[in-house]
């Protein structure tokens, strides 16, 4: 375990911590991805860019989770990378 883990897991025991942490989450999967999706289509951000007509940098936000895409931005992007955008519900894993 490294020390960044190491730390996460001593945080993880904080209840105010945890929710944080967990409301972060779908955000991140997002950003990941959507980096996933780019590289995979074997894409630059500017090369996106250029195909969507999104700033590079705005897709740099989007990247870096720092910036909140709407269904249609990621419609978008989707299309620019040739793909269709899919966004599905999943039980709870505690259930």
């Amino acid at each position: 375990m490294d020390d960044f883990e190491k730390h996460l897991a001593e945080k993880m025991r904080d209840p105010a911590f945890r929710a944080e942490w967990e409301s972060l989450q779908p955000a991140l999967a997002v950003a990941q991805a959507m980096i996933d999706a780019r590289e995979q289509s074997g894409m630059t951000q500017q090369q996106l860019a250029q195909k969507t007509g999104i700033a590079q940098g705005d897709i740099s936000k989007l990247e870096q989770g720092s910036a909140n895409p709407s269904v249609r931005t990621l419609q978008r992007l989707a299309r620019g990378m040739g793909m269709t955008l899919k966004i599905e519900f999943q039980p709870n894993a505690a259930r």
